[in-house]
């Protein structure tokens, strides 16, 4: 009897969590991350990981900038780890470990920690699950891991992700030392980039809709005032002949 949970099974369970709709851009972000987390899940290689952990935060809150109300973020978060039958804090509890680790190592160090080169002793469980990686011959690549990768090089220097030769000399020695397929990943993270941007343009965009909006709305408002304090009469009369 085949009991593998359908994308559709997920999608309900999510809305059993998350109740309050979600804002019109912002769905699709969830949808996607949601479809792509359960096809994952459900693949016999597959194996979560921190860096995994990592990549599936920082996606989410990168995408979810600018959402309102701001405190549904969290509850969609939850529901989104909860369809897939997993625990968000444990998510939010190894994206943190693997974000402090990376803010207190520089690039280099990051690649050579990486790569297994440098062993850290306070975070010796994270470097276990690091080289099962590498020795893993059915590892199920991802692109949400690759977006961990992405940003553990981010946090560690800011100013490598931007210069495209450094960034690829990195990233080539890390495909090299964990057995990735490093054209997949490369152009994996080029179009988490463009994403990224096209996310951005958006929000602005529907900023910018709001603020006309409202600013229409203030208008009519003042319009209509004006009109109700320039024939104070009507309502006088109105009340006269009552």
């Amino acid at each position: 009897m085949n009991n593998v949970r359908t994308v559709s099974d997920t999608k309900r369970a999510f809305y059993t969590v998350h109740t309050r709709p979600i804002n019109s851009i912002y769905r699709r972000v969830v949808e996607e991350l949601m479809v792509e987390m359960h096809l994952l899940a459900v693949n016999v290689d597959f194996a979560y990981d921190p860096i995994y952990a990592l990549g599936v935060v920082t996606s989410f809150h990168r995408f979810m900038q600018g959402y309102r109300p701001e405190q549904d973020i969290a509850s969609i978060f939850d529901g989104l780890c909860k369809a897939l039958q997993d625990d968000p804090n444990r998510y939010r509890h190894d994206a943190e470990r693997m974000e402090a680790l990376a803010k207190r190592l520089s690039s280099q160090e990051m690649v050579a920690w990486l790569e297994q080169s440098l062993p850290i002793p306070d975070v010796a469980d994270l470097q276990a699950q690091v080289k099962a990686i590498a020795h893993n011959p059915k590892f199920k690549y991802s692109r949400l891991f690759a977006i961990g990768l992405f940003t553990l090089l981010e946090l560690s220097d800011p100013e490598l992700v931007k210069e495209e030769s450094r960034r690829t000399e990195a990233l080539q020695k890390i495909c090299t030392a964990l057995n990735l397929p490093e054209d997949k990943l490369q152009k994996d993270l080029d179009l988490y980039r463009s994403n990224l941007e096209k996310m951005a343009q958006a929000r602005i965009v529907m900023e910018d809709a709001l603020q006309a909006e409202r600013k229409k709305r203030e208008e009519r408002e003042k319009a209509k005032s004006a009109a109700t304090s320039s024939n104070p009469s009507d309502s006088s009369e109105a009340k006269g002949e009552a």
